[in-house]
């Protein structure tokens, strides 16, 4: 399925909404396709008529966004449930002796399509079709300026195919691409990620690394650029099990392998020794990821169809498109997550957690502590291990996406005898532990017996009146889950001391409090608790915010001076406001002031 194809269906299901006005680049088409992904019914958006208002420039490529949502996704994995994916995976796994005719025809039926995850190498392919090795440039195509305080324009739906120094393994990632010039991007493969492993093999070699960039093409294609398979294991191969054999073609300028049927390739080189400052860049945790030094890579040759399209994704604070890739993901990956550990029932990884900051597993446990077992092999499995608060509950539990069912029951199991914390390597984009790379895990084993309630429950005003004439910082309060063993009470305050100072102040009030989550006044709402896990799983670090006594506090605020905290805090993710305002005037937006506040937009 190449995009005209895509586009095609589309408009036949009336899933696309095309936009034919002139629209920048910079930040007016990302706030437009930033808007649609909070709406519980979305739109795939084709900008057909980009322009670029600084350059003065009107682009002939189309943009295509918001590829991924809960429409799509079934005919972009070849119309296949993911029960009947997850159902083959565990066919290949744990395979069985066909017992009859039937069994026998679908077993030889598995093997052929294992046949064909193989890439097919062919001579030519469509995204050849017009080949630039002079007069390159990238500011040809339509890229996008997300946010007010990104570093530039940045491709955020590249396919980076890379390989390794003897060419034994191959790599397709999906890592943002700062445009530096017209001949130059960033690369940004974070130092965890097996593009940046193949990166090192060049460098002590002194060799140059040759990188094509696919954009476009079959969907499928990007969100195998996304998975978390194991390194050197080629990402085509899922497309080929998915939907069918990958047909490949060689790079002109180097010897690196892409899908024939893409929209555009960037071709070139990496010298290891060239390193950029590259961002700032709001990312998917919904902050700013800092300004650091990344590899560049020097194009060599631009290719593309002759009518092509240029796909981009917006991230930043959920909910957004890659919640419904990160979805797929989640449950391809279940069955060989399982390999590793048996014992796993399930397992859900919230969009409002940021995926790695929030795990929920469904455990079968056979014994004390079987969870904070679990816990630690899933810490140690691949991408996994980027995970800092896992959550376990057993099998007689709700399912893990009935969140409000779910949290009832965890907290009326809720013992902090049964807290883990630990350390172990965190994401690259993590900006809460105190040094980079490494923070603190936190494990709670939520399975067993419902538990005693201790704590004497009285109404949010009183309790208010209670903490305010303990320390008059405190401006609100709200309390969650009050029918259950342990409530949850979420304290916002002004922040002038660290949170610990706070909570060992409460300790004259413990007799009504369990868990007590604190957060500033920087663009918080205790009444809005979607918003709140997500700023609360992104700041903490468990070995330094989690406080244990006679109850549980947890400090969600913004880090600083104030907290000995040494490094950089990054901002928010937030629209221009007054691009929000022109395109709401304009009707390009359809977004009421209530939904602008709630999902903190602005």
């Amino acid at each position: 399925m190449n995009s005209e194809k895509f586009i095609k269906i589309l408009k036949e299901k009336d899933l696309l909404k095309i936009i034919d006005e002139k629209l920048d680049v910079n930040l007016e088409i990302p706030h437009i396709a930033y808007v649609e992904t909070k709406k519980e019914k979305q739109k795939v958006l084709l900008f057909t008529n980009p322009i670029d208002k600084e350059k003065k420039t009107e682009y002939t490529t189309p943009v295509l966004m918001n590829i991924f949502n809960n429409d799509t996704l079934k005919f972009i994995f070849n119309n296949k449930s993911f029960d009947e994916l997850i159902s083959e995976i565990e066919n290949i796994l744990k395979p069985k002796k066909p017992k009859n005719l039937k069994e026998k025809i679908d077993a030889f039926k598995m093997l052929w399509k294992i046949k064909n995850v193989f890439p097919k190498e062919v001579k030519k392919g469509e995204c050849q079709e017009v080949i630039k090795t002079d007069n390159i440039d990238l500011f040809s195509l339509p890229v996008l300026k997300t946010w007010e305080k990104d570093g530039g324009k940045f491709i955020t739906m590249g396919q980076v195919y890379t390989k390794s120094l003897d060419g034994s393994k191959v790599n397709l990632g999906m890592y943002r691409l700062q445009i530096y010039d017209n001949k130059r991007l960033g690369l940004h493969w974070q130092i965890h990620k097996d593009s940046n492993h193949f990166f090192h093999e060049y460098k002590k070699a002194g060799k140059k690394m040759p990188v094509s960039i696919a954009i476009g093409g079959d969907p499928l294609y990007t969100w195998a650029a996304t998975a978390p398979l194991p390194i050197g294991m080629n990402e085509l191969f899922l497309y080929g099990f998915i939907k069918k054999q990958a047909e490949v073609v060689k790079s002109i300028t180097n010897d690196i392998f892409i899908p024939k049927d893409v929209d555009f390739v960037i071709e070139g080189y990496c010298d290891p020794e060239e390193m950029e400052i590259e961002g700032m860049f709001g990312d998917h945790t919904g902050y700013y990821t800092l300004k650091e030094p990344y590899p560049v890579l020097n194009v060599t040759a631009i290719t593309h169809k002759k009518n092509p399209i240029f796909y981009a994704t917006v991230v930043g604070k959920p909910p957004l498109e890659d919640k419904f890739m990160g979805y797929a993901t989640e449950r391809f990956f279940l069955p060989l997550l399982k390999t590793n550990v048996p014992d796993l029932i399930d397992y859900r990884m919230p969009e409002n957690g940021v995926f790695h900051n929030l795990i929920l597993c469904k455990i079968a446990p056979l014994y004390k502590g079987h969870s904070l077992q679990i816990a630690h092999a899933l810490w140690g499995v691949g991408q996994m291990s980027f995970v800092k608060h896992a959550i376990f509950v057993d099998e007689s539990a709700p399912e893990l996406n009935d969140y409000e069912n779910l949290a009832k029951y965890i907290l009326n199991r809720f013992d902090k005898s049964k807290i883990l914390i630990s350390k172990g390597i965190v994401d690259a984009l993590d900006h809460s532990s105190s040094e980079s790379l490494v923070g603190g895990k936190l494990g709670v084993d939520a399975t067993g017996e419902v538990v005693e309630r201790k704590v004497e429950v009285i109404n949010d005003e009183e309790l208010l009146s209670k903490v305010k004439n303990l320390d008059n910082s405190i401006v609100a309060l709200k309390q969650y889950f009050t029918d259950t063993a342990n409530p949850i009470c979420v304290i916002q305050y002004e922040k002038y001391r660290p949170a610990k100072e706070l909570f060992v102040k409460l300790k004259f009030l413990e007799r009504y409090l369990s868990i007590v989550v604190f957060v500033d006044t920087k663009q918080n709402d205790v009444n809005n608790p979607y918003m709140l896990v997500w700023r609360v799983t992104n700041n903490i670090d468990a070995s330094r915010d989690i406080f244990i006594d006679s109850f549980i506090g947890i400090d969600g605020t913004n880090k600083s001076e104030i907290d000995g905290f040494k490094r950089e805090w990054p901002d928010d993710v937030n629209c221009t406001k007054e691009v929000i305002e022109n395109l709401r005037k304009r009707k390009l937006i359809d977004i009421t002031d209530e939904e602008i506040e709630y999902f903190q937009i602005v």
